[in-house]
């Protein structure tokens, strides 16, 4: 999962089963199994052939995942906005400034620790809320989630993610549940409208040199 997530094993790539126990050191039959669960899980596809391959990138992907992680977070925010305590918020705080930091030094920031911060940050509310089918739910669907964001993580120079945290911290510490809740389902959801734009317009600039490449050829 990991290495679908990250890019390592790219969209489209063949996954053999014997190759991967080989790199991971174990027998074919827990690769088999893992590979049954990423396949159900929407990060792997399983051709009538047999052929396993890690599945494609789309915009509709994007469209059908983000409000779903938008909800769930905004459904532990408004359970666990009232329970926090200073340590926490503070807690908040210190993830939200190592995302900024990263943000600020792009050129030598790693994706990982940015993302990383930002689970941290948005962890705080999911510990306070103490609802395990929310976690248990956002387990599946992030992994989906966390690999959009790698892959298109140079498009979202604009993203204001740390402005929307820091208005969700201001919010905590009124233990203003409702509009805590509301911020953080929209710093989900602007989150995946990008996303969503960027492998769009990819797409789009895909389909257009297709064109171009055909008109060239009936030349």
């Amino acid at each position: 999962r990991d290495a679908i997530v990250t890019g390592e094993l790219a969209p489209g790539q063949r996954l053999r089963d014997q190759l991967l126990a080989a790199q991971l050191g174990v027998s074919r039959t827990p690769v088999r199994e893992a590979l049954q669960r990423l396949d159900d899980e929407g990060l792997v596809q399983t051709s009538p052939r047999a052929l396993t391959r890690v599945a494609p990138l789309d915009a509709q992907a994007a469209r059908d995942a983000f409000p779903i992680v938008a909800a769930l977070h905004a459904l532990a925010a408004r359970q666990g906005a009232s329970r926090l305590s200073a340590h926490d918020v503070a807690e908040m705080r210190a993830a939200n400034e190592a995302l900024a930091a990263e943000v600020a030094a792009v050129e030598r920031a790693t994706i990982l620790q940015a993302i990383q911060a930002d689970d941290r940050f948005h962890a705080v509310l999911l510990r306070a809320a103490a609802n395990s089918e929310i976690v248990r739910t956002l387990e599946r669907i992030m992994p989906k989630v966390r690999r959009l964001e790698y892959t298109q993580f140079g498009s979202l120079a604009g993203y204001k993610s740390v402005q929307q945290h820091a208005a969700i911290i201001a919010a905590c510490q009124r233990q203003d549940a409702l509009t805590v809740a509301n911020l953080v389902e929209e710093n989900w959801l602007s989150l995946g409208r990008l996303i969503v734009s960027s492998l769009s317009d990819g797409a789009a600039a895909d389909d257009d040199g297709g064109q171009t490449d055909d008109t060239a050829q009936q030349a």
